[in-house]
């Protein structure tokens, strides 16, 4: 069974993004096991309880500071040499550096760093440095960083923290999904609301504005504070309905917590563990944040049927479609907000579209089970991706276990017989020229010379067949041209086995499928080296090239190393019919122009 570790930074985070992701993931063929800080201990212990999954504690804490850092880094290794899991995915700034540092580390096959959003986007001077370099060491530990949403994903290329081809969107993006059925507005949920509402003191004809999250700066509660108060300077119905509680980090300025304490037409209904209900209290949901990941409560308001009125800020753009579903905003413009707030609250008809759309939108693209299946192939793409990198890692060591040998054995008769090419041919010994590398990165191959320096009248090279020695035709026919090859094997810009290096301006001329040669590195000799060499048609060269790269194995080079010894002494396949060596390639007929 394949073992899956969750690490988060504090236990609410797994409620928040992991909710029924682990109960599927355990009912799927995984071992699941959820790490994060102890506080609250219940809390995680109640989240573990309810997935059925095994919790772990490791000393995490939200805010930097080295000695603690330094200290959870070795818990989380000692937990991870511990459980030995197949697969860990980390999430949370702080769960994503300490636990893939130590991810890495223990040699974890398959690691994931869900990235939930950036902090350093609202933080300035040495700090922001600092967040910087954290979030790229983090990224630079995983194989893969799944990113919750388009804009941050874009976000986070554009400021250099992860190579583009390292991230993923799944799906549309989100954590985790919303469940639909939870915040429908049925029978049961509309009394429920409407008991809630009477303990809040809100009555039927009002008009609230609400909002769900922690009161913080980053979260814009001084522009909510602002236009609420514009709002509620026309018409006193209006209510603002909080669901939250300040933070110690980046927190509110001490006169907008006394507004949201003494104002008349602020309901505080503090910390809430299931906001369903509340949202059938709300008209239109605000979010003005300054930054997200990808945030789940428009997404739950949406799926309540309600309008959303949030920024144009990373992750936050992503949850709303402006003019569909409801209003974006630009970041921390209070005149804004206001405006498409009241145009919600005064039009209740475009509130009742957007709300609907917001519902169908989120049936249709923001499902758990889609999340969930999407991660699910992920994880197995990795664990087979790593699968191959232990093939690689011993397919390198017998590259250059078998290189040495080679050299040290050949290295005297290697010596003889550049002196022979030296005197027939003259200078160079060696012919070397740039040739496309694994993923067609260029490098220098180095061959014996074989070829007479010969031009025509206007200077250009005589062709191959004119310019072939004997001395050269033998070296080609006993495959000793290649010896100095074994140096670039050495180098790791070759090895022994894989499709032969050609030259770089095919690399154009290749269809996509044939460009898949590159996804190996290059070698002294190949699957089609032993099924034709030069003997064979382009097409039928590469396609030999693709079948090895899909099929490659140890066994396999084995076996094409042993049929090249033997072809070798046979002298098959050195040349192809009419040619020298091999005509140029001009591409397949429909990628010619």
């Amino acid at each position: 069974m394949k073992k899956l570790l969750y690490l988060v930074t504090i236990p609410l985070s797994a409620r928040a993004f992991l909710w029924g992701q682990l109960q599927h993931f355990s009912q799927h063929g995984y071992d699941v096991h959820l790490a994060s800080s102890p506080a609250p201990r219940d809390e995680l212990l109640t989240v573990a309880h309810r997935e059925g999954v095994q919790a772990h504690f490791v000393p995490l804490a939200r805010e930097i500071s080295l000695k603690h850092d330094v200290l959870a880094l070795a818990d989380t290794w000692k937990l991870l040499r511990q459980l030995k899991p197949s697969v860990t995915n980390v999430g949370t700034p702080k769960a994503g550096l300490i636990g893939g540092m130590a991810a890495t580390l223990s040699g974890v096959p398959a690691r994931v760093y869900t990235l939930h959003g950036l902090r350093l986007e609202t933080v300035q001077g040495p700090k922001r440095h600092l967040l910087v370099w954290m979030e790229r060491l983090a990224c630079a530990c995983a194989h893969r960083v799944v990113c919750v949403s388009p804009s941050l994903q874009k976000r986070a290329v554009e400021l250099k923290l992860v190579p583009a081809a390292k991230t993923l969107v799944l799906g549309s993006g989100t954590s985790n999904g919303v469940s639909v059925e939870r915040y429908l507005p049925s029978a049961t949920m509309l009394q429920q609301a409407g008991e809630l509402g009477m303990m809040l003191g809100l009555s039927p004809d009002a008009l609230t504005v609400g909002f769900v999250g922690r009161f913080v700066k980053d979260k814009g509660i001084a522009e909510l504070l602002g236009a609420f108060e514009q709002l509620y300077a026309v018409n006193s119905r209006l209510r603002l309905l909080l669901l939250g509680d300040y933070e110690e980090g980046d927190p509110v300025p001490a006169e907008l917590r006394q507004t949201i304490e003494t104002h008349p037409g602020v309901i505080w209904a503090g910390f809430v563990a299931d906001p369903a209900p509340y949202y059938q209290l709300m008209n239109v949901l605000a979010l003005p944040t300054y930054r997200e990941g990808f945030p789940t409560v428009p997404l739950e308001a949406a799926a309540a049927g309600k309008p959303v009125v949030a920024t144009n800020a990373t992750g936050a753009m992503d949850a709303v479609v402006d003019g569909v579903t409801g209003f974006t905003v630009p970041v921390g413009d209070t005149e804004a907000l206001t405006d498409a707030l009241r145009r919600l609250l005064n039009d209740k008809a475009l509130a009742v579209q957007f709300g609907h759309a917001g519902q169908e939108r989120v049936l249709r693209e923001f499902q758990p089970q889609h999340v969930w299946e999407a991660m699910d192939r992920l994880y197995q793409d990795l664990l087979a991706e790593a699968r191959t990198r232990k093939g690689q890692h011993l397919k390198r060591a017998v590259d250059v276990v078998v290189a040495g040998v080679g050299l040290a054995v050949l290295g005297l008769p290697m010596l003889a017989l550049g002196g022979v090419v030296r005197l027939k041919l003259g200078s160079p010994i060696l012919f070397s020229q740039k040739r496309p590398g694994l993923h067609a990165q260029p490098f220098i191959m180095h061959k014996f010379r074989t070829m007479r320096d010969a031009v025509d009248s206007h200077g250009q090279p005589l062709p191959d067949s004119e310019r072939m020695t004997p001395l050269g035709r033998f070296l080609r026919a006993s495959s000793m041209d290649e010896l100095p090859g074994l140096f670039n094997v050495l180098r790791g810009d070759m090895s022994l086995v894989g499709p032969r290096p050609l030259l770089m301006e095919y690399l154009d001329r290749y269809t996509p499928e044939q460009a898949r040669r590159h996804e190996v590195r290059p070698g002294i000799t190949g699957w089609a080296q032993v099924n034709g060499r030069n003997a064979i048609a382009w097409d039928e060269k590469f396609r030999l090239d693709v079948w090895y790269v899909e099929n490659r194995s140890l066994a396999l080079d084995l076996k094409i190393l042993w049929t090249t010894v033997q072809k070798v002494f046979k002298r098959e396949g050195i040349s192809a019919a009419g040619e020298a060596t091999m005509p140029k390639f001009m591409g397949t007929p429909s990628n010619e122009t």
